[in-house]
């Protein structure tokens, strides 16, 4: 995505903070629940859950983003661990790798 910058040159970009949130919990997960982890199987689980989790967007300083994705709720927090294992069941019984 495109960074637009102001007149002092501070560049802002528009983030969606579930990708952040969902990447950051994808591979622990994966792991415990004993599945293959390859590039494939890791996207399209990835993708299961961006698509079945609200997405957040923020305009930030660039780099920023990420330090607002690290204060989340708990309810947040299982929202997006179930948005990942609903992903994992599902592509654990029919990998495409």
């Amino acid at each position: 995505m495109e960074a637009v910058k102001n007149e002092n040159n501070e560049e802002f970009v528009v983030h969606n903070l579930s990708e952040d949130m969902i990447e950051e919990r994808l591979l622990p997960a994966m792991n415990k629940s004993d599945m293959c982890t390859c590039p494939r199987c890791r996207a399209d689980v990835r993708s299961y859950a961006l698509n079945h989790y609200p997405a957040q967007y923020v305009v930030s300083t660039r780099g920023n983003a990420w330090v607002l994705a690290r204060g989340v709720s708990a309810q947040t927090n299982a929202d997006l661990l179930s948005a990942i294992m609903q992903g994992i069941a599902l592509v654990k019984k029919d990998p495409r790798h």
